[in-house]
């Protein structure tokens, strides 16, 4: 029992305490020196804070515990939907509502974290957006912006992506969800659509009245020149008349014939 005692005695609380630490150490060396990057993302190397060049791919990277440490970036695409104000070329206000999908270049995140860090959806991406619409929507009117929408949409979005890729976010998809006017120039828009179909119904009626004019004026011509041609005939034969009264006849002899036979003259 003795001997035990003094074995426990001979251990120095020192001793086990430089043992932890050293083990602790060795632990945090080991583990701290490895990591994964997740798919759909990079890593950004900082040295004592500083960003470096080296830039994660997906998969296990290396590095120097304590001193070095890897921000993880995230290259999906994402969507983002902006409202935006902007005035036409006839000084039209016009709202809209913008959808864009875009991510970061995968390469470049180190220059995105350096120059912007996390918050470049506020700090870039909105402002660049509404600078893009303003751009494009003074360069057309109220009621182009609505025939030419198509083309609107492409040169917002060649002018967005052109502002964005100095920023190294590259620009996927872009839309237009909806285009929102003032009260007072839907009316006008309305008022004009309905002038416009008054005057095509106006000018098909105009129409039909030409055209049954026209039918009428063949129907009076044929008659006319149907009576002209029985009369010339009547004139170039006086039998004629004899022909159509017996034509006519119900086969009873009226009491009276007055003073000649209406068959003077038959053969």
């Amino acid at each position: 029992m003795n001997h035990i005692d003094g074995k426990i005695k001979e251990i120095n609380p020192g001793k086990i305490i430089t043992i932890i630490v050293f083990f602790w150490l060795a632990v945090v060396v080991i583990f701290g020196a490895f990591g994964t990057v997740g798919a759909g993302e990079r890593g950004v190397l900082l040295q004592f804070g500083a960003v470096q060049d080296k830039v994660f791919d997906e998969g296990l990277y290396i590095k120097i515990p304590i001193i070095q440490k890897v921000l993880k970036m995230d290259v999906k695409i994402q969507k983002d939907e902006v409202p935006a104000s902007a005035s036409s070329k006839d000084l039209q206000i016009v709202t809209s509502r913008i959808a864009l999908n875009y991510h970061l270049d995968p390469q470049s995140v180190n220059k995105v974290w350096q120059d912007v860090g996390k918050n470049y959806n506020a700090r870039i991406i909105a402002p660049s957006i509404q600078e893009s619409v303003k751009a494009i929507t003074a360069k057309y009117t109220a009621e182009e912006l609505i025939t030419k929408r198509e083309e609107v949409k492409d040169q917002i979005k060649a002018n967005l992506a052109e502002r964005l890729i100095t920023s190294s976010i590259i620009v996927d998809e872009f839309n237009i969800i909806d285009f929102s006017f003032s009260s007072a120039f839907n009316d006008a828009i309305e008022a004009k659509v309905t002038a416009e179909q008054l005057k095509l119904k106006a000018e098909r009626d105009l129409e039909r009245i030409k055209i049954e004019a026209d039918q009428k004026v063949a129907e009076a011509e044929g008659k006319a020149k149907a009576i002209q041609i029985e009369a010339e005939a009547l004139r170039a034969n006086a039998q004629i008349v004899e022909l159509r009264w017996i034509e006519k006849w119900n086969g009873e002899v009226p009491q009276y014939w007055g003073q000649a036979s209406p068959f003077i003259g038959l053969k």
